[in-house]
């Protein structure tokens, strides 16, 4: 669904990033992660179409103290494997000491933490290494979750990252399709604004609702 139509609700969406990954169908080495929490809604059709594995790849963005919306790193876990990614420049530019960055890794932490075990339903964690692994979001507005996601994401040596989004910001698709193997993304309008607008129903997801997908 593109070109102006908006996706009725993020299962309608994810419904339709299914028919763009055919491909993936009935592989024994797939696995698609949703990033939560309206993400695993969208990727919960996906998998579900392609017969492969869900899980939830939770990622917190390590904000620069006094400026939350900059990202100086971000830590991702997939069940209890956790991975942090420190940007360097920017923690330099900032004057982030170690001490600076510890504090907020470990608040950080411990709310990833908190989240993965309200989400908890399976007997673990799936295993990417050496598979590919399709990292589905309900959109992508400045793409920085995803970055930080696929960055973790790599140092957990999967064979292939494809990000699949219903709809980005045009210049957010072109630039993070230059750092994973392919991206999909049915709809980039030039017009974007917000993720929201793509969608009729654009409602909050629970913890609940993530659980119980994830129980499927």
């Amino acid at each position: 669904m593109s070109g102006g139509r908006r996706y009725a609700d993020r299962t309608a969406a994810g419904l339709a990033i299914a028919e763009l990954v055919g491909g993936y169908r009935g592989r024994s080495d797939v696995v698609v992660l949703g990033l939560p929490r309206g993400g695993v809604v969208v990727a919960a059709p996906v998998a579900q179409r392609l017969g492969v594995p869900l899980d939830v790849l939770v990622v917190r963005k390590l904000g620069v103290p006094g400026h939350s919306e900059l990202a100086m790193g971000a830590v991702a876990g997939l069940g209890e494997d956790i991975e942090v990614v420190r940007n360097d420049y920017v923690c330099a530019r900032a004057g982030i000491s170690d001490a600076d960055f510890e504090r907020v890794r470990l608040r950080e932490t411990e709310e990833l933490h908190r989240r993965r075990e309200a989400w908890a339903t399976g007997p673990g964690p799936i295993a990417v290494a050496d598979r590919a692994v399709l990292v589905v979001d309900d959109g992508l507005a400045t793409g920085s979750t995803m970055r930080a996601a696929v960055a973790a994401l790599r140092a957990m040596r999967p064979r292939e990252i494809v990000v699949a989004v219903p709809i980005a910001a045009p210049e957010v698709a072109a630039s993070l399709a230059t750092v994973v193997d392919r991206l999909i993304c049915p709809w980039t309008p030039g017009s974007f604004r917000a993720v929201g607008e793509a969608y009729v129903d654009f409602s909050q997801t629970t913890d609940a609702e993530v659980a119980q997908l994830l129980s499927r």
